[in-house]
């Protein structure tokens, strides 16, 4: 389902890990604007379905896919919050 893959760095450098650091510190950064450009979406996205039930009263359509996108904001939170993804837990980085 996803095609998320850890790419493979060798480092050469001790100033090559510490560039590496900075890169994943920054890329919270662009994960916070992208979540909220995500609002004025989101936004357009329920007046679309409240514009598209009162069409159709009696429709049970799914306009925008809110079971799946609960779905991956959830697999983002586990990310975040979860014990799975914590491998500098037991050192094992």
């Amino acid at each position: 389902m996803y095609k998320y893959r850890l790419k493979e760095r060798a480092f050469t450098q001790p100033q090559d890990a510490k560039v590496y650091q900075e890169e994943r510190i920054a890329a919270f950064d662009k994960i916070t604007q992208r979540l909220n450009s995500l609002y004025p979406a989101i936004d357009n996205a329920k007046d679309e379905t409240i514009a598209f039930y009162n069409e159709k009263p009696e429709s049970y359509a799914v306009v925008k896919p809110t079971d799946l996108i609960l779905s991956y904001l959830n697999d983002i939170e586990e990310l975040l919050t979860g014990d799975k993804w914590k491998p500098y837990k037991n050192n094992t980085i």
